[in-house]
């Protein structure tokens, strides 16, 4: 009797190392379908005896669950590309509570759970520059994009900017209807200089197409209470200020 018929020797062991040849084409199935992470995970499985004691559905279930794993990076990966975040890797556990600059860490530890996302409610943090308002920002930008909300990072100048040049190309409803599709628009440096009234009346056509449907996070030098002044016109700032603040998370940070 040969070594290969011996029961020291089970099947399973000697396809270890190597894949059977049946299995190729369902390999190029897979990942003709866009199934990379069950086809990855189908090759581990060939080439190891560890899941030769699992039942089919247990070896199915692992399948799935590796898939699963693999887009939702892959979603991840694109949601933080397209965020453009000052700070991509801003996450909850490099924020330094200890330092007394008006940060609870009650408050960002209810944030970073999104429910504010969810209810279409906004966020605004005020504090002299260094006071990590940015940093503060992005951290909630980021987990807002790990629990797979669209987010988006733009300064006030440069969305100002891009607004003006897309009335001259013919653009503007198209960017517009680009900036009301993020689940957050996280507008930074708002008030560095008082708005004419074009940019005045850019900045309420961007809100009006959020209000009520996605979150806009706002990060500013300028107390709130002086905002009305910096925006201009009464009524136009009355209609921005209503839209932004009174349904609002206000963070106040300390230099």
């Amino acid at each position: 009797m040969s070594s290969a018929d011996s029961p020291e020797y089970p099947r399973e062991r000697l396809l270890c190392g190597r894949r059977p040849m049946m299995m190729e084409p369902t390999l190029t199935k897979l990942h003709r379908m866009k199934l990379s992470g069950m086809a990855e995970a189908l090759t581990e499985q060939s080439k190891s005896t560890q899941y030769s004691g699992l039942s089919f559905e247990e070896r199915i279930g692992l399948l799935v669950d590796r898939e699963m794993t693999v887009r939702d990076n892959r979603r991840l990966t694109k949601l933080l590309k397209s965020a453009r975040l000052r700070y991509s890797h801003a996450c909850p556990e490099e924020i330094n509570f200890r330092t007394p600059r008006g940060l609870s860490r009650e408050v960002i530890l209810s944030l970073i759970q999104n429910d504010w996302i969810t209810e279409k409610q906004n966020v605004i943090i005020t504090g002299p520059t260094g006071s990590g308002k940015t940093f503060i920002a992005c951290t909630l930008a980021n987990s807002a994009c790990r629990n797979g909300h669209s987010a988006h990072y733009i300064r006030l100048p440069r969305l100002l900017q891009e607004l003006n040049i897309a009335r001259g190309d013919g653009s503007y409803g198209k960017l517009l209807a680009r900036l009301a599709r993020y689940a957050l628009l996280i507008i930074d440096d708002w008030g560095l200089a008082k708005l004419n009234d074009k940019e005045r009346r850019d900045l309420l056509e961007v809100l009006e197409d959020r209000h009520g449907f996605t979150s806009t996070l706002v990060s500013s030098q300028i107390p709130t209470e002086k905002w009305h002044n910096i925006i201009g016109d009464p009524t136009i700032a009355d209609a921005v200020l209503d839209r932004l603040i009174h349904n609002a998370h206000i963070i106040t940070m300390k230099g």
